[in-house]
């Protein structure tokens, strides 16, 4: 629908017949225009995996904090269990009273089989001697496997990074009392990417693969839809949207993205057609007593083959041709 009556110009009548001779004419017909829906989408970790506490006690070391870039396998923090070392200390004393008990029962073994052999003692004193040794002996790696057990437990006060990424989350502080299971440290690792909560209604118009548009402080970028779960909530569809070299440094920011959630027919002229005059905007359309000036209402700009195309709102119609090249004048300017 026009918007008016064509608008002839005195002032640019010359130049208008004058660019006539020389720019071309495109005839208008509709072509499909992508709709965009503008939703904020959020920044998270494919890997928010917390480093737990294995061991219950007080934690002496805590080397990171929020925000450090960590390795796989790092040590975050350490957890000294004092009643650890104390029971160390008890178990080395039972063993040194066990190896002197071995010791002493192995000297009577010794005898004991001398005396066997002269005859003076009997075979069943014997074997209750060499059950002696045997015993104590048993009891002597039972000792040395309850303090390997107690030395491992230390060894587990040690914090890994499970994931190398960055540092999330430090609930603790050093000299606290952690229990066992207890989050040291919260860590994302894996890369990012972007999660949208989208509208229930434009659910249908989201197709995996679609080129998504992503507007971020780092300035613009495209992503790819890469997943759709079919479980809404609270009246929204959850998608996830993977982008190149997307930064990790604020997890959970939100960034606006523009979906594709439909089309629509749109009259477009090239950028270079629009004339604009004190606020207005026209464009040269040829009709049968030569060109003239019709005053439109431009929309949005787009790039088609590498060309600045304009969406006319209103003004045109379809199988109006038009100059591809604005009249200009002193007094004109072109955006």
């Amino acid at each position: 629908m026009r918007i008016s009556s064509i608008f002839v110009v005195t002032g640019l009548l010359a130049p208008l017949l004058a660019t006539a001779a020389v720019a071309e004419t495109l005839t208008l017909a509709p072509v499909p225009m992508t709709d965009w829906k503008a939703v904020y989408g959020r920044i998270e970790a494919r890997d928010r995996i917390p480093a737990r506490a294995r061991l219950g006690g007080t934690l002496v070391e805590l080397a990171v904090s929020e925000g450090d870039v960590v390795a796989a396998g790092r040590p975050l923090a350490r957890i000294v269990d004092e009643k650890l070392t104390f029971q160390l200390v008890a178990l080395e004393s039972q063993k040194a009273a066990t190896q002197a008990q071995l010791a002493n029962a192995e000297a009577d073994l010794k005898r004991g089989e001398e005396l066997k052999k002269q005859g003076v003692t009997t075979e069943q004193r014997l074997d209750a001697l060499r059950t002696q040794v045997d015993v104590l002996r048993g009891q002597l790696s039972a000792l040395s496997a309850q303090a390997d057990v107690i030395g491992q437990q230390q060894t587990e006060g040690a914090v890994l990074a499970p994931v190398g990424g960055r540092v999330l989350d430090v609930p603790v502080a050093k000299g606290a009392v952690v229990m066992p299971g207890e989050t040291v440290a919260t860590l994302g690792g894996g890369g990012t990417f972007l999660r949208l909560a989208v509208p229930e209604r434009h659910a249908t118009a989201l197709d995996e693969g679609a080129t998504i548009r992503i507007e971020g402080a780092e300035g613009a970028a495209e992503g790819r839809l890469v997943k759709v779960y079919p479980l809404i909530e609270a009246g929204r569809v959850i998608a996830d949207v993977e982008v190149a070299d997307l930064s990790d440094r604020f997890v959970d920011a939100r960034v606006l993205v523009r979906l594709p959630t439909g089309s629509h027919p749109a009259l477009m002229v090239p950028q270079t057609a629009i004339l604009t005059r004190n606020g207005l905007d026209f464009v040269a359309i040829e009709g049968a007593d030569g060109p003239s000036l019709q005053l439109v209402v431009p929309g949005q700009t787009v790039e088609q083959e590498g060309k600045p195309m304009v969406e006319i709102l209103t003004g045109l119609a379809a199988g109006d041709r038009i100059l591809t090249q604005a009249p200009t004048d002193q007094g004109a300017s072109h955006d």
